[in-house]
């Protein structure tokens, strides 16, 4: 982390001194005042400038990164990370070969890894950041998976007039199930069971 010791007449003037010398803006960093301005003797003798460490603060999306790195170098997992701005947050992109033992099975690993990267990203963040993790676009390809799974279920629930239970499944991906479906005029859904048995009904609706 980047931290300055500026001094001035003024504890304000420090602070502003430092923060041209950081070129970051104020809400960007901390700061500590490690000596009081004063004005000696007569406002001559023994005069002292005001003296304050500045500190910029740690930013989550690159603790995220630098967490996400030294894993994968821990799992002699060779691959670029490319992070990508999104409407609800950031996207790590994993690009490189042999990936699978990063994404698991049903993506299970992956999973794990995007928890932990938010857990180091936002445990000082003043404003909690989202970021996803992704490899080989597992998640839309899993996304796209999950909604022809649930077209077939539905079909069947209507079909066969009785309610049809799916395998447990992580939040995220009953949420998938849930907004695919949540249109439909034929079937309702509901989950059922506790954590991490929690699945899916999908149940013909009355009429």
């Amino acid at each position: 982390m980047k931290r300055v010791v500026a001094t001035a007449k003024t504890v304000e003037e420090a602070v502003e001194k430092a923060l041209r010398e950081l070129n970051v803006p104020r809400e960007r960093v901390t700061f500590q005042v490690l000596e009081e301005p004063s004005k000696g003797l007569f406002g001559l003798i023994g005069a002292r400038e005001a003296k304050v460490e500045v500190e910029v603060k740690p930013d989550p999306v690159d603790l995220g990164g630098a967490f996400l790195a030294d894993v994968l170098r821990t799992m002699g997992v060779e691959a670029k990370v490319e992070t990508k701005r999104t409407e609800d947050g950031v996207l790590f992109d994993i690009q490189g070969g042999n990936l699978g033992v990063i994404i698991g099975r049903r993506g299970q690993t992956l999973d794990a890894l995007q928890y932990l990267v938010n857990v180091v990203a936002n445990r000082h963040a003043e404003k909690h950041v989202r970021i996803t993790l992704d490899a080989e676009n597992y998640r839309l390809r899993r996304k796209e998976t999950l909604e022809n799974l649930a077209d077939r279920i539905a079909k069947k629930a209507v079909q066969t007039h009785k309610n049809v239970r799916l395998e447990p499944m992580s939040a995220a991906e009953r949420k998938v199930i849930h907004s695919f479906l949540q249109n439909r005029t034929d079937v309702v859904t509901y989950s059922e069971g506790e954590e991490p048995y929690r699945y899916i009904v999908v149940a013909p609706k009355e009429a």
